[in-house]
């Protein structure tokens, strides 16, 4: 029995010279090297107790080291859990126990307040720097630099991503190795990668855009990425000379136009751009053809299905569409209430089959079935039509989802939050269009009889309990929300009413 995720992405580099990553520094990590530091670290969890098909719960920033962890535990057969960073000790409780985590890997400078959550879910807690310092890398550099490949099927899991919940608690989406290996070798057909090419790499690695699409597109081509640790204007403008290809947000897209240093000879050596996980407007994508003569590929993809269509290589790269499916996926737009598939053109709930699309919900058989069909396909939430050339178009979202900066947000998460503070009654929480990030969140609050609102004692209690790219940017009082005649919140009044707050 083989592991295929490793087989397929790892094994082929072992004692390869080539370079794999370019740093910040000037340095680089040649793929033998990274592979060495993998196998140190799937020693080092097998002497800390972790087995087969446990899960290993990560908080650590952008590294290398971080990106080695998650080689080790597909190696090691153990399903890798990646935690936001901005992710807050309360928000990190539920993750970890949740998903009886056997270890969680965390910052050194996190160590103390992390260790309450770890002991009450009985898993050990390591740490791990982005410079590579830690407990964590202490034991693994004790290691030998080979270790044994865990043999796993194609259907056994390889990662565990939790998802905003609608109802306040996330989902844990359940990957197998097919989900991304199979992505992963669509995507490198369809996007035509190779050995020759460079990816900069400047998206986090807790989100499946900068881990599953953007990495294991590059191990699987064998090309090297320049890795930087963030989205920064300066770098990526240096940066580009030496690279083929961008993968990001429509935020990395409107900075870079932003900066008139930004021309068509700084983007000259690159072959394709692609922004995802979030819609693109219109207008950044003929701003940006006009200043480069490039277009950018947008696609579309949930955690729950990694990628599930792309706008072509070669043809027409629609705006304001996310393409076609890619290979072996399908897709259809269905009534709401029905399931019933509609024609061409009408608005609807876009349903997803394929390899790629999830195994269900970590612990939540029933809303498995609610979201995942018994004949494969996953009812995505979000509302969208096929027009008559077989473009796929996102006309909204379902569910109230907001998307800032690339990141999910679910309302209800938020409201909860509002709602248990003193002194208020009830909260509606939206998304405004935002001219950086897309969208942003706005909280509308209703104060109990009687009291009157601290905004600022709120945004505190945000600032300590939610993570920044949640928190609200504008709170807004109000002595009663819209409502139906069914008593149901009019959050579209309410996008209306605040739909310009962001601007001017």
């Amino acid at each position: 029995m083989s592991n295929p995720l490793y087989d397929a992405l790892f094994a082929p580099h072992e004692g390869q010279q080539s370079t794999f990553l370019e740093l910040p520094d000037g340095g680089t990590i040649s793929h033998a090297e990274f592979l060495e530091m993998a196998a140190r670290m799937a020693n080092a969890l097998a002497d800390l107790g972790v087995s087969t098909g446990d899960r290993v719960a990560v908080h650590i920033e952008k590294s290398p080291h971080a990106l080695a962890l998650y080689a080790a535990c597909v190696k090691s057969g153990v399903i890798f859990l990646p935690l936001n960073t901005a992710y807050t000790a309360r928000e990190l409780a539920y993750f970890v126990d949740d998903s009886g985590a056997s270890i969680f890997v965390c910052d050194p400078g996190e160590e103390e307040a992390l260790r309450p959550i770890a002991e009450k879910a009985g898993c050990p807690l390591r740490t791990l720097g982005s410079n590579g310092d830690g407990s964590f890398t202490e034991l693994a550099c004790t290691m030998a630099t080979r270790s044994d490949v865990v043999p796993r099927s194609r259907d056994d899991l390889a990662a565990l991503l939790y998802t905003s919940g609608t109802t306040g608690r996330s989902k844990g989406a359940m990957l197998t190795q097919n989900n991304l290996l199979s992505n992963a070798e669509a995507l490198v057909d369809a996007w035509r990668f190779t050995e020759k090419d460079v990816l900069l790499h400047a998206l986090p690695i807790f989100h499946t855009h900068g881990l599953f699409v953007a990495t294991n597109i590059m191990l699987l081509a064998g090309g090297s990425m320049i890795f930087l640790p963030k989205f920064d204007l300066d770098s990526v403008l240096a940066a580009l000379p030496r690279s083929t290809s961008m993968m990001g947000v429509p935020t990395f897209y409107t900075r870079l136009l932003d900066d008139p240093r930004f021309t068509s000879d700084v983007a000259a050596h690159m072959r394709l751009f692609v922004s995802g996980s979030a819609p693109l407007l219109a207008e950044t994508h003929e701003r940006f053809e006009k200043r480069t003569g490039h277009r950018i590929l947008e696609r579309y993809g949930m955690t729950e299905t990694n990628m599930s269509t792309s706008n072509p290589y070669d043809g027409e790269r629609r705006a304001g569409t996310v393409g076609f499916p890619l290979q072996g996926s399908e897709v259809k737009v269905c009534d709401p209430d029905t399931g019933v598939e509609l024609p061409a053109g009408d608005i609807g709930v876009l349903w997803v089959r394929g390899p790629n699309v999830f195994k269900g919900y970590w612990n939540m058989p029933e809303k498995t079935r609610e979201e995942l069909r018994e004949d494969g396909f996953f009812i995505t939430g979000d509302l969208a039509l096929i027009d008559g050339d077989g473009y796929v178009q996102i006309a909204g979202r379902g569910k109230d989802l907001i998307i800032s900066g690339g990141l999910n947000i679910y309302p209800k998460e938020i409201e909860l939050f509002l709602d248990a503070l003193p002194g208020v009654r009830e909260s509606a929480v939206i998304g405004a269009p935002h001219p950086d990030f897309g969208e942003s969140v706005v909280a509308v609050i209703v104060p109990e009889t009687g009291h009157a609102i601290d905004v600022d004692a709120i945004k505190t209690a945000a600032r300590e309990h939610l993570a920044g790219f949640k928190r609200p940017k504008v709170f807004e009082v109000v002595d009663a929300l819209p409502r139906n005649t069914m008593g149901k919140v009019q959050k579209n009044q309410l996008r209306d009413t605040y739909a310009k707050v962001f601007q001017g």
